[in-house]
C-alpha cells in the first residue's frame, strides 16, 4: 500500500497531489482564510513546520504574572474531520516564560481569539506583526458515545495523577 493510500485509509482528505520529480508526491490540503482589516495571513517559518504562525495586529504588553487576549482578525475554514490546536511558540515559551493553548473546532469561523499567558517576573512587550503562537491541524475521531454501567478491565484502571511514581 502506497503513502497516499495507506493515508486515504486512515482517513486523511489531502487533495491536489503533485509529483516533484524525486519520487515524493507534495500532498497540498486547502484550508480557506478571511483576514480582518489588520490582520496578517498566517504561515509556516519553514515548508514543513507543523503549525502556521498567527501574529499580532496591535501593540500590547503581557504583565508580568498576567495574561492578555489577542484578536488576530484571522478567520479559518479547518476541514471536516479535523481541529485546530493553538500551541505556544517555543522561542517565546522559553526565552520568556510565554505560553497558549486552546482548539478550535471545525465548523467555527469566527476571529481566532489567543490568550497569552506570561509566567514571568517581568512585562513582556508584543509589537504589531509579532509572533503569538502557532496553528496546528489535526485529524481528529468523533466516536458516538454509549452510556454503560462499567468500563473493561485495564492494566491502567484508574490510576493517575502519579500512580507511576517519578
Amino acid at each position: 500500500m502506497g503513502h497516499m493510500d495507506k493515508s486515504r485509509a486512515m482517513g486523511y482528505n489531502f487533495h491536489n497531489t503533485q509529483s516533484n520529480g524525486d519520487g515524493w508526491e507534495s500532498t497540498a490540503m486547502k484550508m480557506r482564510v478571511v483576514l480582518d482589516e489588520g490582520a496578517l495571513m498566517p504561515r509556516r517559518a519553514h515548508p514543513f513546520d507543523a503549525g502556521l504562525d498567527l501574529f499580532s495586529r496591535e501593540d500590547a504588553v503581557i504583565p508580568a504574572r498576567g495574561s492578555a487576549i489577542f484578536d488576530t482578525g484571522v478567520h479559518v475554514e479547518i476541514p471536516e474531520g479535523y481541529a485546530g490546536f493553538i500551541k505556544s511558540k517555543s522561542g517565546l515559551n522559553m526565552k520568556h516564560d510565554i505560553n497558549s493553548e486552546g482548539v478550535i473546532d471545525a465548523g467555527y469561523t469566527g476571529p481566532i481569539i489567543v490568550k497569552l499567558y506570561n509566567h514571568g517576573d517581568t512585562d513582556f512587550a508584543i509589537r504589531r506583526g509579532d509572533k503569538l503562537t502557532q496553528l496546528v491541524l489535526l485529524p481528529i475521531g468523533l466516536p458516538e458515545l454509549e452510556q454503560c454501567d462499567s468500563l473493561g478491565e485495564t492494566e491502567r484502571g484508574d490510576g493517575g495523577f502519579g500512580s507511576t511514581g517519578r
